[in-house]
């Protein structure tokens, strides 16, 4: 399952079975010493049988991997298959199809099968269909129940499926982020380039170009691949977008978001990263660097692999000219379209704490994991004394 990162917690832990928690096994305090990353421990858990991969089916597809999704519904003496609209069908709908029929993860949700025979079922029998990739099944999501609503109709616009055996997942390295936040007041004369990359607030339309400047935060993002499979632009090349502005080519539409957001939760102030140089920067010991962007290369992120954008590069920050001083969180979140398929999408997104005095920025608690979190947005940690969005 490859490894972690990050701060290692528990050794040698001993549990009955019984304990409620991890931390109530009896376990070792951890030096430096003791464990490396090649000893991360991993758990593959198994589900009893409830057969609910009887209850779907793929056809039509070159491998029992792939294929139009087929539902079965009715009861007792009524079952019959059909069809699932392909409106918005994307891949954490995918996801739980694969799951389902225990054949991994999902490399692509399809909206268009017309390539796919289905034979003779051509009933669509559910639509508006939403998952958000963690159920088990296709019945624990969301959809239009016995009404079917669908946009385009027929059996061309119904969804598909490719799944995989493996998926690459990846984590962004919240210490560094950490320890890389700065502000930089930027000359307008030196941003010509970044705003006709959308990369600075919409005041900046406005402003007196070139004099005046603009009021970054600035940091490093290094993400890592600790999946099974590599991270690939769903695009392929012949679709790439060159910029000619900043002499490279735009792989994904977005690669990541930036946000600065008020303790409950509304947005002041956002940023967004294009992949537009997705290679291996660094690799771990053992592992051979296989993307670069030069001279047109491939584009990935190997597993064992980083990609590194540093604080000093064009749009590697948040603009905050309009930002108010007060307590505010950072929020960074890593292929937020879910373009492409990782086997875990709830680590791609990170939170921090941030305090802004009007002149410095301070960047702490930077977390991994539950950024989507409605229970840990409750716990989040807010300032002491504080009743507003105000520097106490």
């Amino acid at each position: 399952m490859g490894q972690g990162m990050g701060a290692i917690h528990l050794s040698e832990v001993r549990c009955s079975g019984q304990e409620p928690s991890l931390w109530k096994c009896p376990h070792k305090n951890i030096t430096a010493e003791d464990c490396s990353h090649s000893q991360d421990a991993g758990v593959r858990c198994n589900l009893p049988y409830t057969g609910v991969e009887t209850k779907i089916r793929l056809s039509g597809g070159r491998s029992q991997h792939e294929g139009r999704v087929e539902v079965q519904i009715g009861g007792p003496g009524s079952l019959r298959w059909g069809l699932i609209c392909g409106d918005d069908w994307g891949t954490l709908e995918a996801m739980v199809v694969c799951r389902q029929l225990g054949l991994g993860y999902a490399n692509h949700g399809l909206q268009e099968t017309w390539y796919w025979d289905s034979g003779n079922i051509t009933e669509v029998v559910m639509s508006g269909v939403r998952c958000t990739g963690s159920e088990l099944s296709l019945d624990q999501c969301a959809h239009h129940g016995t009404h079917i609503a669908c946009k385009r109709t027929g059996t061309r616009f119904t969804a598909g499926v490719i799944c995989s055996e493996t998926a690459s997942d990846l984590l962004l390295h919240s210490a560094l982020v950490q320890e890389t936040a700065y502000i930089e007041d930027r000359p307008l004369h030196m941003l010509y380039c970044a705003a006709e990359e959308n990369c600075l607030a919409r005041s900046a339309r406005s402003a007196n170009w070139p004099y005046g400047h603009r009021r970054l935060l600035r940091f490093s993002s290094q993400i890592h691949n600790l999946g099974r499979a590599d991270f690939r632009p769903k695009a392929g090349r012949h679709s790439w977008v060159w910029h000619e502005c900043h002499g490279h080519y735009h792989s994904m539409d977005i690669f990541t978001h930036y946000d600065i957001l008020t303790p409950n939760g509304t947005k002041v102030a956002e940023g967004h990263k294009a992949s537009f140089c997705l290679e291996d920067t660094e690799c771990q010991e053992d592992v051979s660097k296989r993307y670069e962007c030069a001279n047109f290369g491939e584009q990935g992120i190997t597993v064992g692999c980083w990609d590194l954008y540093r604080h000093d590069i064009d749009c590697q920050w948040i603009d905050i000219t309009d930002v108010k001083p007060g307590n505010y969180i950072l929020q960074v979140v890593i292929n937020p379209n879910f373009e492409v398929a990782e086997s875990d999408f709830t680590n791609n997104a990170m939170k921090c704490n941030c305090k802004y005095d009007g002149h410095r920025i301070w960047v702490h608690n930077c977390h991994i994991g539950d950024a989507f979190s409605e229970e840990a947005n409750r716990k989040f940690e807010r300032y002491p004394g504080q009743t507003s969005n105000q520097v106490i």
